[in-house]
């Protein structure tokens, strides 16, 4: 019935079956673009609290921006990019490069992971220290210890911490971690950062948990989170968490939980990957908010906030957006402020 009604139609109600299925298809496509713009204002509010660039000065860097051919880190000074340093998305081998892990140093040298290995970069760009990580192996933590020393962690089979001597290069220390599964390299750790008590705190991103360990490779404190992205010992003797899973928490050694940020403390900010989370001095907590995985379409992105600082009592009181030049800052994964005391290769500060 269908062929033959069709071939006795006139031109006329062909033209009208035209007209219609176009009206359908753009009152749909108007509806889908309606939805999405609905869905990406539900992101973040038109006007965030704080003052944006000028807030604070700070380093930032971040993982994945894949639409993007470099990646790039940023020093940000009286609201405007004063500094930056790229590599490609991509190295000779065709391997994914991303900033995991970074710390701009007092001497103004920056130590950054980037996957397929970590450097140190000078201030005027150039590379004065450089380790490739082993194929199928993957570096995602960087921690200067002092001005002369890195400690890396080496994710593969065998997953490894590692203290390297940046002037001579030798390995001073090795210790064998353990891992959810030994030949899933990518998961296994995104943040570890040695004590002031010189133990290893490490966030088990596929075991779902955090573990501190002596230098004997030894247990000796661990709790459970649904896939932690970075730990840091606070110097009250607590420990601060970010989970993939959209919150952090504070716990005491007694694994109580102190302080804990979800959704629901602010809902007009959508959660995403929480990645670092830095205690200041003043008590606030600055986070960084990373969302490829979070919103699939690049072109909504802009719509997230990248960084945001909290109150003890869950205020927000800065709120950062920068997906535009001058200042299109990408995702966000490393976020250091600058105005903070303390000395950041002696452990200082709480990051």
């Amino acid at each position: 019935m269908a062929l033959h009604g069709f071939l006795k139609m006139t031109p006329s109600s062909v033209s009208f079956s035209r007209l219609f299925i176009f009206c359908a298809a753009g009152l749909f496509l108007c509806a889908r673009s309606g939805f999405a713009a609905e869905a990406a204002a539900q992101y973040s509010p038109a006007v965030l609290p704080g003052n944006g660039l000028a807030q604070h000065p700070f380093f930032y860097a971040g993982e994945w921006y894949y639409t993007h051919p470099d990646q790039t880190m940023f020093i940000v000074r009286g609201g405007k990019v004063v500094w930056s340093y790229s590599i490609p998305l991509k190295n000779a081998a065709g391997d994914i490069q991303e900033f995991s892990d970074a710390t701009l140093l007092s001497n103004g040298n920056i130590v950054f992971a980037r996957k397929t290995g970590a450097d140190i970069v000078t201030p005027d760009k150039k590379i004065i220290w450089n380790y490739d990580a082993p194929k199928g192996f993957e570096v995602h933590v960087a921690q200067p210890i002092g001005l002369d020393k890195i400690m890396m962690i080496q994710n593969g089979n065998p997953a490894k911490m590692m203290i390297v001597d940046i002037a001579t290069g030798e390995t001073e220390k090795e210790m064998i971690l353990p891992t959810g599964d030994p030949l899933k390299t990518h998961p296994q750790f995104r943040r570890a950062r040695l004590t002031a008590a010189g133990t290893l705190l490490a966030a088990h991103q596929d075991n779902n948990k955090v573990a501190e360990y002596n230098m004997d490779g030894k247990e000796i404190w661990s709790f459970a989170v649904p896939s932690p992205w970075a730990a840091v010992r606070l110097k009250n003797g607590d420990t601060l968490i970010t989970s993939n899973r959209g919150y952090v928490i504070e716990v005491n050694p007694g694994k109580e939980t102190v302080w804990k940020l979800t959704q629901e403390d602010i809902p007009d900010i959508r959660f995403f990957s929480l990645q670092e989370a830095d205690r200041l001095a003043n008590g606030d907590t600055v986070i960084s908010n990373w969302c490829p995985n979070g919103i699939k379409d690049p072109k909504d992105w802009p719509a997230s906030v990248q960084v945001f600082e909290v109150t003890p009592d869950k205020k927000v009181v800065w709120a950062l957006r920068s997906w535009a030049e001058p200042a299109d800052l990408g995702p966000a994964t490393v976020i250091q402020l600058l105005d903070e005391p303390g000395v950041p290769e002696k452990g200082e500060q709480q990051r």
